[in-house]
């Protein structure tokens, strides 16, 4: 067992690390603490609400900027939470049912979907400006948007990773508009998933602080630089980090199985 100081100081690093990255590269950065966790042997529980926690921290920072900028489809960002909130209270009660093993397996799954998605973004997510709002579209975002809240609680990765790519691809909205009110929705999201583990007992409050207070600095260092740094190298180079990291998880959790 780690001494306690210096878990801070490991937590307060990949907070660092993480919301420098994410914010940067456009990707939640519940995505990189949340693996960075189960690598340090945290149990599912633990590692779901602690990332969430940090996840919260960043996105209401994100929701306060873009909101000055009257960016934000409050409606829409509000439909999608009325959906997104009982996914998150579902996710955080599933959490605890998940053997080590099993999360692995999961969340490896999660992982390398998600690096497939940071290394061809641009090719994926074409805007398109023309506005789809028939009430079936609508519904199919609606469905997507509460998978995204059991996935955000179950992992702690937040949602963002598929708000985003359902707004683009589904509802038509450039990602000038689906960035931000995807915040917001993030943001309600979290919190809902944040007050199930907290009502289940499973964060561990300092550990969380630690995380959010590097990931919180973390985003505003990745705001400044990301004019200065290429974008595309970075995305590519998460891509495969991520892809790397899934391969591992999963290998881990069969060999545990057997």
């Amino acid at each position: 067992m780690l001494d306690p100081t210096i878990m801070i100081a490991i937590l307060v690093a990949i907070g660092l690390g993480a919301g420098t990255l994410g914010s940067m590269i456009g990707v939640g950065g519940g995505i990189i603490m949340a693996p960075a966790l189960t690598f340090m042997g945290l149990p599912p529980t633990q590692i779901a609400s602690t990332s969430l926690i940090a996840v919260t921290s960043t996105s209401v920072s994100s929701t306060m900027a873009y909101s000055r900028q009257k960016r934000i489809d409050y409606r829409l960002g509000l439909e999608m939470a009325a959906f997104s909130i009982p996914g998150a209270a579902i996710g955080a009660f599933l959490s605890g049912y998940l053997t080590p093993e099993s999360f692995k397996l999961y969340f490896g799954i999660l992982v390398m979907l998600t690096g497939i998605y940071v290394l061809y973004r641009k090719s994926i997510l074409k805007e398109s400006t023309e506005q789809k709002k028939s009430a079936l579209v609508r519904g199919g975002v609606f469905a997507i948007t509460f998978g995204a809240g059991i996935i955000s609680s179950l992992f702690g990765v937040g949602g963002g990773i598929i708000f985003v790519p359902a707004m683009l691809l589904v509802l038509g909205m450039t990602m000038q508009r689906a960035v931000p009110t995807s915040q917001l929705t993030l943001l309600i999201t979290s919190l809902a998933g944040v007050f199930t583990h907290a009502y289940l007992g499973h964060p561990d409050y300092l550990q969380a602080a630690a995380l959010s207070a590097g990931a919180f600095a973390g985003a505003q260092i990745g705001a400044r630089m990301s004019h200065s740094v290429k974008e595309v190298l970075l995305q590519r180079l998460l891509g495969l980090v991520l892809i790397g990291v899934s391969i591992k998880f999963i290998v881990d959790s069969i060999f545990a199985a057997k």
